[in-house]
């Protein structure tokens, strides 16, 4: 098992570019799911749709659904069954409106309504601005997570505290900041 040291050196030893997007995956999986499995199921990894023409990159099963459980209350709020999680190693290229419509359209309605997007770097404005359209006309929220957030998490999980609080934080300052 790693320690948080390690996940956090690893992370951050990890370059960013298209060619490193496998190495960059890997660690983000086995950080959130040193986050939060259990109470959420082990992952999901590149899971295809019955067709093939979809892969997402992690999907975690979510079956909190009764007390006041961070993951509980976003299951109830969002219908988030199952949390996907698309990862971006990007360097030059911009985290855009694409990326997001890409995210939007790998959730299906038994899914839920709540995707997160980890990333090096923060999306652009369009992206933003994308995902708020998403949210008013259907009410799905798409978070946007940088190492640095993983990286708090961590922390938070070091500390005996629960880093799933970050996740309903982000949902929050989505909602306050949604126009």
């Amino acid at each position: 098992m790693s320690t948080v040291a390690d996940l956090v050196a690893r992370l951050n030893a990890c370059p960013p570019g298209r060619s490193h997007w496998s190495e960059f995956e890997n660690i983000c999986v086995e950080i959130l799911s040193y986050l939060f499995v259990p109470p959420l199921r082990e992952p999901y990894i590149q899971p295809r749709t019955y067709s093939g023409i979809d892969r997402r990159d992690a999907v975690f099963s979510n079956r909190e659904d009764q007390g006041d459980s961070t993951w509980a209350k976003i299951k109830r709020e969002l219908n988030a069954r199952m949390i996907l999680f698309e990862f971006k190693n990007y360097d030059s290229s911009e985290i855009g409106k694409e990326e997001v419509l890409q995210t939007k359209n790998y959730l299906t309605a038994p899914m839920g309504k709540l995707a997160i997007i980890c990333s090096t770097k923060l999306p652009n404005n369009a992206a933003h601005i994308k995902r708020n359209t998403i949210y008013s006309d259907g009410g799905t929220v798409i978070l946007f997570l940088t190492k640095d957030k993983l990286i708090e998490m961590l922390y938070i999980r070091e500390r005996g505290e629960n880093p799933a609080d970050l996740i309903m934080d982000e949902i929050e300052m989505f909602y306050l900041q949604h126009e």
